[in-house]
């Protein structure tokens, strides 16, 4: 599929990623959570049950989650039609490719295609595993040209490497996410803004991962979890990514946070009700 040509200054929005995302996704998080939220645990009271159904993994919000995402990562609401995408958009992280950027130099590329070939042995990427093991953390693409960017696209047709894309983006990014906003008594809208941060940022420790956000956050305005107000908090959740994405140059036109969440925000929608209008990098977007 033919995808719009995305500029340098906005591709590379994507991802400040650590080893710390490995950590998140095991439900690892900063605080500790109620034992419902993480996967195995005993089920919870009917509360707990009717609180864990609402919220950014609602199917609707969810759908409205990828499309703001998309918004800013690929300049189309049509989150969809990313599954084939992939490119090296120099920023030293290698190809990123796919719905959510996996990336050649950040691991969880080679996760996913792990994932599609435990599901799916001998797909057409299943040979470029050695190779994406040797330049995980570099932006080499040894063993990789000149074929692994047309074998990707043509992965991509298959229904199981889609629903792997999905799997990996859920597991390593939207479930921890969603389950650090609850445990911090985040509504919908507070449950994206860790979303969007987690994507761009990562879960690792250094003064612009998600973390280090919301531990600032937390020192100006405690989360609803420990009393504080939740408006408040966001506020100051939103004013420290702002400061995150400024320390790289990449990262410095804040819009998807000034003309999109804090519109957002200040429009008291905390549970991100459509109709949805913002603004990224100068592009308009609603959802009715």
């Amino acid at each position: 599929m033919h995808h719009p040509h995305i500029s340098t200054s906005r591709r590379t929005t994507r991802f400040t990623r650590t080893v710390g995302l490995a950590a998140l996704a095991l439900g690892l998080t900063f605080t500790a959570i109620p034992a419902f939220a993480l996967a195995g645990a005993p089920t919870p009271p009917a509360a707990h049950l009717e609180a864990a159904a609402t919220g950014l993994d609602d199917p609707a919000k969810k759908d409205i989650a990828m499309r703001l995402v998309s918004s800013a990562e690929n300049s189309t609401l049509d989150w969809t039609s990313q599954y084939d995408y992939i490119e090296d958009i120099g920023d030293g992280r290698g190809y990123t490719a796919g719905i959510i950027g996996f990336c050649s130099g950040t691991g969880d590329m080679l996760d996913l295609v792990e994932l599609y070939t435990k599901r799916v042995p001998g797909n057409v990427l299943a040979a470029y595993l050695p190779a994406l093991r040797e330049v995980d953390g570099t932006d080499s693409h040894e063993g990789l040209d000149p074929g692994f960017a047309g074998h990707w696209a043509e992965a991509a047709s298959d229904p199981a490497f889609r629903q792997a894309q999905d799997d990996e983006r859920d597991r390593v990014y939207f479930d921890p996410a969603v389950r650090q906003g609850k445990a911090d008594g985040l509504g919908t809208l507070g449950q994206f803004a860790y979303y969007d941060a987690i994507v761009m940022h990562g879960g690792g420790t250094d003064s612009a991962s998600f973390g280090a956000i919301r531990q600032m956050a937390s020192e100006q305005a405690g989360p609803p979890s420990q009393g504080g107000d939740e408006v408040a908090y966001l506020d100051a959740f939103l004013d420290a990514r702002v400061r995150a994405m400024k320390q790289e140059e990449a990262h410095s036109d804040t819009s998807r946070v000034d003309t999109a969440q804090r519109v957002f925000l200040r429009n008291g929608n905390l549970n991100l009700d459509p109709p949805l209008d913002w603004q990224v990098y100068g592009d308009s977007f609603h959802i009715g």
